[in-house]
């Protein structure tokens, strides 16, 4: 069972503690060594700007991607940007990397940036993180405000460069315009890391509108493993995921789910997912319920053949 997984803060984590060696650190959720353990083939990095480092700029983002570059690349990760460079990946049988920015906050409110940031192999954009920024407004935001005059200038600029745009995190309202702007350009958009409200009532999870929008238009929902996402209370466990995938799934998203952990973005976990080594145990616990066809869509399939479509092609880009 191969698996891809949408979203984790391996980078952010890194760059906060330059001391952490990717190859094998235990600290870290996403390693090299877990990777291999979990057999993640394909494993998407978010550039998550914490905090800790102060006001959201663009310095902080060339310094994740430089961290990615530089102590992720080479540990026997093959960077993926365009469609062909995920046919070659995939007929090598190498583990891949993806880039993602959540969060468009340190972009600064410059479109050009936008474009540095597509040609540095970043390929996924999430427009907020919880809160507003400069684009559009995130789901904590009380007002539910949607995007600005240069956040839909910046979803329309992410269209053209065909960034894969990402509404975790991203107002109801934010989310609907998204879904015009998006249906206008026949691009469709994903959930990276968010869970179904209808079975654990958090913020962030989807409500079944939105679950079923995405599955119009022919996107993607990662399944996350955040616990207080998962269920509210107790300790759950990787179980408790299945009422969230099976209420996508009676949505009409059996093709559609996939899996984006936030492993190193979370310091609680599932008691029995805690790291990405642990993905082959689930995989097991999921074909004792489902068919094989359908957990390997989810694991690895539905994700990868949505990027086959929608990743930029060189030869699209430089002829």
């Amino acid at each position: 069972m191969k698996v891809a997984d949408f979203h984790c803060d391996a980078l952010s984590k890194m760059r906060i503690h330059p001391e952490m060696d990717f190859t094998a650190d235990d600290r870290l959720d996403v390693s090299a060594k877990r990777m291999v353990q979990g057999n993640v083939k394909l494993q998407c990095f978010a550039i998550f700007l914490s905090k800790q480092l102060g006001t959201p700029n663009m310095g902080h983002i060339l310094d994740q991607i430089d961290v990615y570059n530089a102590r992720v690349v080479p540990n026997g990760i093959y960077p993926i940007r365009y469609a062909e460079e995920l046919e070659q990946w995939e007929q090598e049988g190498k583990q891949g990397g993806l880039l993602a920015l959540e969060g468009a906050d340190g972009l600064e409110g410059n479109l050009h940036y936008l474009q540095v940031c597509f040609e540095l192999g970043v390929r996924l954009l999430g427009i907020t993180w919880n809160h507003a920024n400069w684009a559009a407004d995130g789901i904590l935001e009380q007002r539910n405000g949607g995007f600005t005059l240069k956040g839909v200038q910046l979803v329309e600029l992410s269209h053209q460069l065909e960034m894969i745009l990402d509404v975790s995190h991203l107002s109801q309202k934010g989310f609907w315009e998204l879904v015009e702007l998006s249906e206008a350009a026949r691009r469709p958009f994903i959930a990276s890391h968010s869970n179904a409200y209808a079975v654990c009532d958090h913020v962030r999870n989807l409500h079944d509108e939105q679950i079923q929008a995405i599955i119009r238009m022919n996107g993607r929902i990662g399944v996350t493993f955040v616990p207080w996402f998962v269920q509210k209370g107790g300790t759950p466990s990787s179980r408790h995921l299945l009422p969230h995938i099976e209420h996508i799934c009676a949505l009409g998203g059996e093709h559609h789910i996939m899996f984006g952990s936030d492993f190193d973005g979370i310091e609680e976990h599932l008691s029995d997912l805690d790291h990405c080594g642990r993905y082959l145990d689930w995989a097991e616990m999921l074909l004792k319920h489902y068919p094989e066809r359908l957990v390997r869509g989810w694991l690895y399939d539905n994700a990868v053949r949505f990027l086959r479509t929608w990743l930029p092609k060189t030869s699209k880009r430089f002829n």
